[in-house]
């Protein structure tokens, strides 16, 4: 395998133009340097807000501007430092974002606690007197309701200010993951040398060589054992820095602090993993059907991503990938189709993986420039699933901050999954009706059922684990590397079954997970999921009329509470019908692969 080219060998066209953000590095650092300062106007506003309509107008304008611009700077240092991060210029770069990030929110913290001392009754004088003021209603409303949760001025200032250390264990585990963490090379079973990086590591897990799969998976889980103790503390201490800051906003617990703002009610997360778990002999025929078809006496956390369908040819371009993507996401109609193409002549997307490169993919964006994703593509089918996946977030991104104002111009975590899995499974349904080879069907099948395993149950087993373990570090247990590598045993013996054989070192694969520095994340990618299937199913079925419904809730950014916001597209995440529904659809496809498969 060749060497990763550095980041000045990479084609320019596949590359991501990040001008619209940005002209350069120069630029960059002379608007840092303005915003640095001008960010201290917004001072002049304290204890003011009561004085007038218009003077609370002005201070919101004011801070819209100011974070308009600071989140673009973020962007710019964000994503350039993405593309190395080894790069010391950007490495530097990146931490002087944050400290403008945190000098934002330190100088504006007296705002929200302040609008609130205003009241209700006040509030809506100001609306009436100036009636420029009503787009912010629901703003308003949101403050109200997060009333319990905001402090004083003082101590929302000083929270603001331990804004930078809260980041510390994401960032040291983002250091040691994406820039130190080094992966032994090993030999295939034809003694061909092998190099591992996090982007390789998933081509090398659905290789069909038993032999390099053991080794990959051996060297990839050896490099982070080595550094476990370490892991451990960092993961500890950013499980404690959730608890801290729940309870000093007077939350019950850190994971009501964290649904709370979005106004996700806690029967979601519960039922989800309340019903995931009524379904597991689902999951554990998956793992019987795996191990019978691969032929395994001992079926090891490596053969888990191994195609089932041998023989099928998986490789896919980059450029047939956006052309069967553009072709399989047409029921979303012309202006969508559209969209995608001016996303990819444009160069919104960083395409293959570089050296220091960060690993795995995302789409990034901010307001007032269009979106990026980050690929690290390596010319698999899965990687044209991700793309398009990508694609979702990059156009629902679009769609909001074309259409709603600053304000509203962001989307919750809840719905961001949605939109990425709605173009999978698009994409999937045409793939399943317009292939016409046998074996890649049944590829496509399979994969479509490794789909589901891999978000609605190991994202949920991922989400159970994150309950576990903020549960017991806020009843005062502390969570050791035994204590983690317990949970995370027990739970992946509770998931797969019987038919996956335990491999001791599964239990540390909770130390590899960034997402787990983002508390509570993961359980929206088996809501969204359930969501998306639903959606997508609509769509085919109705026609114009659920994609419209589909595409307004695109476009509706924040303007409402999310669960709301998608009752209105059909679909009602506060019971567990979506997600029983989903588990119904995994079965019947249970049943179809096992059928084609005989």
């Amino acid at each position: 395998m060749a060497a990763l080219k550095a980041r000045n060998e990479m084609e320019i066209a596949l590359t991501w133009d990040l001008s619209p953000l940005c002209a350069d590095d120069t630029t960059w650092e002379q608007r840092y340097s303005t915003t640095y300062s001008d960010i201290d106007k917004i001072g002049a506003f304290k204890d003011k807000l009561g004085e007038s309509a218009e003077t609370l107008k002005d201070c919101i304008s004011l801070f819209e501007q100011l974070a308009e611009e600071v989140r673009k700077l973020f962007t710019y240092a964000g994503l350039k430092h993405d593309e190395d991060t080894a790069n010391p210029t950007y490495q530097a770069m990146k931490a002087k974002a944050q400290t403008l990030y945190i000098k934002m929110n330190t100088a504006a913290s007296f705002v929200i606690p302040q609008i609130i001392e205003l009241g209700q009754d006040t509030i809506t004088k100001f609306m009436a007197d100036l009636p420029s003021l009503a787009i912010y209603r629901h703003y308003m409303d949101n403050l109200l309701r997060e009333a319990p949760h905001i402090l004083t001025p003082d101590k929302e200032q000083i929270l603001a200010m331990a804004g930078e250390v809260g980041l510390a264990p994401s960032k040291i585990f983002g250091m040691i993951n994406n820039a130190d963490m080094k992966f032994a090379p090993v030999q295939d079973s034809k003694g061909n040398n092998v190099e591992i990086t996090h982007g390789t590591y998933r081509n090398h897990m659905e290789n069909t060589d038993r032999t390099l799969r053991e080794r990959v998976f051996n060297s990839y889980y050896d490099s982070f054992i080595a550094q476990k103790n370490t892991l451990a503390e960092i993961y500890s201490s950013s499980v404690n820095k959730d608890i801290f800051f729940a309870t000093v906003r007077n939350h019950k617990s850190s994971i009501e602090a964290s649904l709370s703002g979005n106004n996700i009610p806690l029967d979601i997360y519960k039922n989800l993993i309340a019903t995931v778990n009524d379904n597991l002999h689902l999951m554990h025929r998956y793992t019987s059907i795996r191990k019978k078809i691969l032929g395994l006496d001992d079926m090891q956390a490596y053969d888990l991503s191994v195609p089932l369908v041998k023989d099928a040819d998986t490789t896919i371009s980059y450029e047939d990938a956006k052309n069967a993507i553009l072709e399989g996401l047409t029921p979303m109609g012309d202006e969508y189709i559209e969209l995608l193409k001016n996303a990819f002549e444009s160069r919104w997307v960083d395409v293959y993986e570089n050296k220091n490169k960060r690993s795995g993919a995302y789409s990034w964006g901010t307001y007032g420039a269009h979106p990026y994703i980050l690929m690290n593509y390596t010319n698999k089918v899965s990687d044209m699933f991700t793309l398009a996946h990508e694609m979702g977030h990059a156009l629902h991104s679009h769609y909001t901050c074309s259409t709603q104002p600053f304000v509203y111009g962001g989307y919750t975590i809840f719905l961001a999954e949605i939109a990425s899995t709605v173009n999978e499974a698009l994409l999937m349904n045409h793939m399943l009706k317009t292939t016409t080879d046998k074996t890649m069907l049944n590829y496509l099948l399979s994969y479509h059922i490794d789909q589901f395993r891999g978000t609605l149950f190991r994202q949920t087993m991922f989400a159970e684990f994150e309950m576990i373990a903020h549960e017991k570090a806020g009843a005062k247990q502390p969570l050791t590397l035994e204590t983690l590598c317990g949970i995370y045993s027990g739970l992946n013996d509770k998931f797969f079954g019987e038919a996956l054989t335990k491999n001791e070192k599964t239990a540390y694969e909770w130390a590899r997970i960034p997402h787990f520095y983002r508390a509570f994340y993961v359980f929206q990618y088996s809501t969204g999921f359930c969501s998306a299937i639903a959606i997508a199913k609509k769509i085919l079925e109705e026609g114009a009329s659920a994609r419209d419904r589909y595409i307004n809730l695109l476009k509706s950014g924040s303007k409402n509470y999310s669960v709301e916001l998608l009752k209105e597209a059909g679909v009602d995440m506060t019971t567990p019908e979506p997600i029983q529904a989903a588990m119904q659809v995994f079965e019947g496809l249970l049943d179809k692969f096992e059928e084609v498969s005989s």
